[in-house]
């Protein structure tokens, strides 16, 4: 059973949604960081990414970076930018990019439920990432982006949401990516109830994206359930912010491979290994993309191939199955030498939403061969989370991307947070 509750979310006060709305912090570097917030002063990606407020010299994981973005929070509090419901609601968020919707609930969910595997991962977090977003949430006190979940749809709150979808938007705005984003509250308790009840009734709930930001909200609640053992698990670190969405709207996008080089081997002894596990046809200079599974498209030297993969995996193991995983196995490891992608410099990784035309880019400046995936579906998701296994580093990627500063969980109050405060300084 998923525990998944209703919360009094701090939110833009409306009329300033569109300008404090903010892609997630690990989509931009530090330098296009500081370049959003010139541009949008309200942007709340100043208090995702506080370092922004400081000199490049500054390092980026300093006490005071974390300082300044729990100021800037509260800053935005205390003028009113941000208001706090005075009552637990839900919200139905709706995302439309090119013509496609998708729409889900917001809401908070049970630490539990992580730990017993109710929510389930299916990638691996390193640890310097979970660090950071632990001691962004120790310093502001609050989680300040949704967990993107998705979950096996159901009938129950697919109605609910087409119901409250009929009223008058609370937000309803277009970011400058073409994204348009519309919010519902739910408040009302027949309502409300009906979509627990809903999200009590399923076995099983899985992160899409943000499985960092995850970890480090468990982390923060075992370390306030540490500091209080008479918590009664109802306090609200128990619980972190999510966003859930039925597996049926969601789009999976290609997240595709980048080389610097040939491994030592020049172009006619790079694609002799490659043919020794993969047909590989010349298509010419047109760029190609993958169009179902098994298959795979390949950059080179101005020319596009198309290469299907010899003997497809057929055993009972969900992640072997997996285009990433065969292109790892089959071609990266043993032809370009490539044995952990997750710590090779020599491999880089690009969303599909960049398109193929940055492929071409990539291997005319700083790489020399590129590959195009066909995308990782839900259903593999689900089935290697199922499993309890793992998926390579960088399968999937989701459009469009959530964004952070339009609900914040507030998980403590002030005097609750110094004494985590004060056990880290002290330490």
């Amino acid at each position: 059973m998923a525990d998944v509750k209703p919360f009094k979310a701090i939110r833009p006060r409306e009329g300033l949604e569109q300008r404090i709305a903010a892609l997630p912090y690990d989509v931009y570097n530090r330098e296009e960081a500081k370049q959003e917030v010139i541009r949008e002063p309200l942007s709340f990606l100043r208090v995702d990414r506080a370092e922004t407020q400081f000199a490049d010299d500054v390092d980026m994981y300093a006490d005071c970076v974390y300082q300044k973005a729990h100021d800037l929070l509260w800053e935005m509090v205390d003028r009113g930018d941000l208001v706090e419901e005075e009552k637990e609601c839900y919200y139905v968020y709706e995302l439309v990019m090119d013509g496609r919707s998708q729409t889900g609930i917001v809401a908070c969910v049970s630490v539990d439920d992580y730990l017993s595997q109710t929510i389930k991962k299916h990638e691996n977090t390193r640890e310097e990432k979970e660090i950071d977003r632990l001691r962004h949430v120790d310093a502001c006190q609050a989680q300040t982006g949704p967990i993107f979940l998705t979950y096996r749809s159901q009938p129950e709150i697919g109605e609910e949401i087409g119901r409250i979808r009929a009223e008058t938007p609370l937000y309803d705005f277009t970011a400058k990516d073409g994204v348009t984003h519309r919010v519902w509250r739910i408040c009302e308790r027949e309502a409300v109830t009906k979509i627990r009840e809903a999200f009590a009734k399923i076995g099983s709930i899985y992160i899409a994206d943000g499985h960092h930001r995850c970890a480090s909200a468990v982390k923060a609640s075992q370390k306030r359930r540490e500091a209080m053992p008479e918590y009664t698990g109802k306090e609200e670190f128990n619980y972190f912010l999510s966003a859930l969405f039925p597996d049926d709207q969601l789009m999976v996008m290609d997240y595709n491979r980048v080389v610097t080089d040939l491994n030592g081997m020049d172009k006619e002894r790079f694609l002799e290994r490659v043919r020794e596990s993969f047909l590989v046809e010349c298509i010419g200079k047109e760029p190609y993309h993958p169009e179902k599974k098994g298959i795979f498209g390949m950059y080179l030297e101005d020319c596009w191939y198309r290469l299907s993969v010899k003997k497809p995996e057929t055993g009972a193991d969900p992640v072997e199955g997996l285009d990433v995983a065969v292109l790892q196995n089959r071609l990266l490891s043993p032809a370009l030498g490539i044995e952990n992608p997750k710590t090779d410099r020599r491999i880089d990784f690009v969303g599909g939403v960049r398109g193929l035309e940055e492929l071409e880019r990539r291997v005319h400046t700083d790489c020399k061969v590129a590959f195009a995936l066909y995308p990782t579906s839900i259903k593999e998701l689900f089935a290697v989370s199922d499993a309890g296994l793992l998926m390579p580093p960088k399968s999937t990627w989701f459009e469009p991307k959530l964004r952070s500063g339009l609900f914040i969980h507030k998980i403590e109050s002030a005097k609750q947070g110094e004494g985590i405060l004060e056990e880290k300084d002290a330490g």
